[in-house]
């Protein structure tokens, strides 16, 4: 949806999770000496400043990576993407958010590929000049959705697809399952991340079932779910009081990253409604 900007909610407790199981699977993925390509289906601007009137005017990352900044006792996963973000920051205080476009540029090897969809045309041109002259990486203004044909499988044999489009209209629902699906039908062990709101919607409550269904009928090494909760709907039933990360075909180190990141995210990131947390791993 052209309308939507990240930069209102970078940094919110979403892209904590988002980008915590983001960067252990490039992680994992970089074990390897062979390359690996990285698509992502909907990339935006590639880094938000927090100092910005978009970021200002709800302040989402105070309750998100805000709240992870002068921890001293990060889990090692959530230390290690905290870590990303204070490079990305210079060294200096927390005034701007890496996307996961910038995230993954700053663990890109000389062997690896970024391939990055963006629609919106001023997100587009911001992510064009930040990472469009760096090696290995190709930046589109076009459906990320519509890209796959096209970008799966890499010839290496070795790619992650992550898949988060903004939900904002109810279509993007039956796309992301449509898009899994293709991903695992034209490349059956790529690693597919999926970034799912929880929200007081149909639709929302029932994808990460349909992902189980899908990953369980095509992926070849089963799938992982993590969700954070974070707090409660408003008063009329509006919000998204939490978020799940859907992973098909997940690393076998993921598991053992997340375990201790869970539960203490749910404790730091809790709001007035509480926190909890979830993790279901499902092995092919």
């Amino acid at each position: 949806m052209l309308a939507y900007r990240h930069a209102f909610h970078a940094g919110n407790h979403a892209d904590v999770l988002k980008h915590t199981v983001l960067v252990a699977v490039l992680r994992h993925m970089a074990l390897k000496d062979k390359g690996y390509r990285l698509v992502d289906t909907h990339a935006g601007a590639g880094g938000y400043s927090l100092e910005g009137r978009y970021a200002q005017q709800r302040g989402e990352y105070e309750a998100g990576i805000g709240r992870l900044w002068e921890r001293q006792d990060l889990p090692p996963a959530v230390a290690d993407y905290v870590d990303l973000v204070r490079r990305f920051n210079g060294g200096g205080p927390l005034s701007q958010y890496p996307g996961s476009p910038a995230l993954a540029q700053m663990l890109l090897r000389p062997q690896d590929q970024l391939r990055l969809f963006e629609m919106h045309p001023t997100d587009y041109k911001i992510l064009a000049s930040f990472l469009g002259e760096t090696p290995g990486a190709e930046v589109a203004m076009s459906d990320g959705f519509a890209s796959l044909k096209s970008q799966l499988p890499p010839p290496t044999r070795r790619g992650v697809l992550l898949i988060d489009p903004s939900y904002e209209i109810k279509t993007d629902y039956t796309r992301v399952l449509a898009a899994l699906r293709e991903a695992l039908t034209r490349f059956p062990e790529a690693v597919v991340i999926v970034w799912v709101p929880q929200l007081r919607l149909l639709e929302a409550a029932k994808l990460p079932q349909r992902l189980k269904a899908s990953a369980d009928a095509q992926g070849k090494k089963g799938w992982l779910l993590a969700q954070l909760t974070v707090g409660a709907t408003d008063e009329r039933g509006f919000g998204m009081f939490g978020s799940t990360v859907f992973v098909a075909n997940p690393p076998h180190t993921l598991r053992a990253a997340l375990q201790p990141a869970l539960p203490w995210l749910a404790e730091a990131l809790a709001g007035a409604g509480g926190g909890s947390h979830r993790l279901e791993v499902h092995a092919g």
